[in-house]
């Protein structure tokens, strides 16, 4: 038996130990990808993504975190409203680690933290609102969650993007009940939207018949002021002409021989006239005698000349 094979034994496996430590030292990491290194008990660095040699036996890769954003689910829990109302909430909330050595050491772990104080702050917000408004303002309510979390875990090295609330779980008597509220709140406001039409409708018929109305009586007031300015015109001008007439017929009256033609045309005028009234089995009785011609020449004449 060869007396150096124990010893030639143990330096096989102690040079066996210093490669697989040496192959251990050496650490890839990849993108996203957070290592926390601990040199002897302690905190000594982190390494990102790239490629990074640990010293043997000193160093070593204590904690490992992902730096990608991960939605995370929010156990279901029940809540109280304002109004006493039991419902029941559950959500995602969405976070990431930005800072790997306040991840390790600042918390035992993140996640569970993160949750809890996410279902915490949901409960204190739905206990200030109205079973009502739980519903309308779902927007300020994740939106108040995730500024109380994201507060809480800075301290953790963990950013909290966003909360979205899943399902809001109501019991089915309360169900029935904001049924039947919601039923009677849309007949309201379509009998309020039908009278409101019924409204506008007569106002707007009346408006029509004013206009009309008005539009009428200024067609005619219209029609009257032209009739009245164009009998007045007519009369205007009968007037003037009857006028000229008269002016004419007393410069010919003054001329040589001017009675004498006017006593003619009296005459005339006066024969004309009883000849309309001379029909058939009619009476007409005159104040001269028409067949002296002579004599009713004379008369009319006179009576020019007085």
């Amino acid at each position: 038996m060869n007396p150096f094979l124990p010893l030639m034994v143990l330096i096989f496996l102690f040079g066996v130990v210093i490669l697989v430590s040496l192959i251990r030292s050496v650490r890839i990491v990849p993108g996203k990808v957070a290592l926390v290194v601990e040199r002897l008990g302690k905190y000594s660095r982190t390494l990102e993504a790239g490629f990074h040699v640990l010293v043997p036996f000193i160093e070593r890769v204590k904690y490992r975190h992902g730096l990608k954003e991960v939605a995370v689910d929010v156990p279901a829990q029940d809540c109280f409203t304002q109004d006493n109302v039991k419902v029941r909430v559950d959500g995602v909330l969405y976070m990431k680690v930005v800072d790997a050595r306040r991840a390790s050491y600042g918390i035992t772990n993140y996640q569970y933290a993160t949750i809890q104080l996410a279902q915490t702050t949901m409960r204190s917000v739905i206990g200030r609102l109205e079973l009502d408004k739980t519903f309308e303002e779902r927007d300020a309510i994740n939106a108040e969650v995730v500024k109380a979390v994201d507060e809480a875990a800075d301290a953790w090295g963990v950013k909290v993007s966003r909360y979205e609330i899943q399902n809001i779980n109501v019991p089915s008597g309360i169900l029935e009940a904001m049924e039947v509220q919601m039923r009677a709140e849309r007949e309201k406001r379509a009998a309020i939207a039908r009278s409101l039409g019924e409204k506008e409708s007569k106002i707007n018929y009346s408006q029509a018949e004013m206009e009309e109305a008005v539009n009428r009586s200024e067609g005619v007031k219209e029609k009257m002021i032209n009739e009245a300015e164009g009998k007045a015109q007519e009369i205007l001008s009968l007037a003037r002409a009857t006028a000229d007439g008269i002016k004419m017929v007393a410069r010919s009256v003054a001329n040589q021989g001017g009675e004498d033609a006017l006593a003619l045309r009296v005459a005339e005028g006066y024969i004309e006239e009883l000849s309309k009234l001379a029909k058939q089995q009619t009476r007409v009785v005159v104040p001269m005698d028409v067949t002296d011609m002579a004599a009713m020449m004379t008369k009319v004449e006179r009576m020019v000349k007085e």
